[in-house]
């Protein structure tokens, strides 16, 4: 009970951390939204935990948002063996990032979130570096303050989280701090495109029997139809869930009501609205 004790009580000081660089998550958040908007990309890069944690929010959005898998990338340092193992040496590989982005060509209208709790691995200060150079937009998160990886970053964003329980085990504090603000990045990303509606996943993609279900409540929650006529609905529109919405409040076929969400730039709210 001692360990559980001290380690809970540890934990309560990340989100008070992640709480005070909440205005650089916010313009990190309208600069991405901006750039997918454009055309551009978010890339996340790290090595071990951080790399990791970067895959792992990058893999969620596409079943979460319906965004497209080329959106949000995840890299990590030593490539997908590194997901299940300790890579040696991948993280001090400096030239492994620039070919890492060079194979998912990175471009100017792309963002970077290079991810280094300690705020000096050379993997991730490197791909910085390089996404700098062909005018990408930068974000560095760590969990230090005056870091190598500050000057390559266009935003730093650092929750201070203080040392872990286990002295030097970053998959602790600093992984919890990071899983976090890459919750908030992607999660206020995806609003800002449309992607929700109020707090429904409204571009949700249906892939299990769970997710068909959800679908057919949030249809049925949005536009008050029983939950048969929503899975019927549902159904019309090939499991879209804005168009089946759209198509109900509107009073229109499925064609005219995607026709409605292109004019909408897809953000429900407005097609309902206009």
């Amino acid at each position: 009970m001692d360990i559980v004790r001290l380690m809970n009580a540890e934990d309560q000081k990340i989100a008070l951390a992640v709480q005070v660089e909440l205005p650089q998550i916010a313009a990190a958040a309208q600069v991405i939204a901006t750039r997918m908007t454009q055309g551009g990309r978010l890339l996340y890069l790290g090595a071990g935990t951080s790399g990791r944690l970067g895959v792992l929010d990058a893999s969620e959005c596409p079943p979460t948002f319906n965004s497209r898998p080329e959106q949000v990338i995840g890299i990590i340092a030593g490539g997908a063996k590194a997901l299940t193992m300790a890579i040696e040496g991948a993280e001090d590989d400096e030239n492994a990032a620039v070919v890492d982005l060079k194979q998912n060509t990175l471009s100017a209208r792309d963002v970077v979130v290079g991810i280094a709790t300690s705020g000096r691995t050379p993997y991730v200060i490197s791909g910085l570096r390089y996404a700098q150079k062909i005018g990408a937009f930068t974000i560095g998160l760590t969990c230090n303050h005056n870091t190598e990886i500050d000057p390559c970053s266009d935003v730093v964003i650092a929750p201070i989280v203080g040392a872990e329980v286990i002295s030097g085990s970053t998959r602790l504090k600093a992984g919890t701090a990071t899983k976090m603000v890459l919750n908030i990045l992607t999660t206020t990303t995806m609003v800002l495109l449309g992607k929700t509606y109020g707090n429904w996943m409204v571009d949700l993609r249906a892939t299990n029997t769970k997710l068909k279900a959800r679908s057919i409540r949030i249809v049925s929650v949005i536009t008050g139809l029983d939950e048969i006529h929503a899975e019927k609905q549902l159904k019309e529109c090939s499991g879209e869930v804005k168009t089946a919405i759209v198509a109900a409040l509107r009073s229109v076929n499925p064609l005219e009501a995607r026709e409605l969400l292109n004019k909408a730039n897809g953000k429900l709210r407005t097609a309902l609205e206009s």
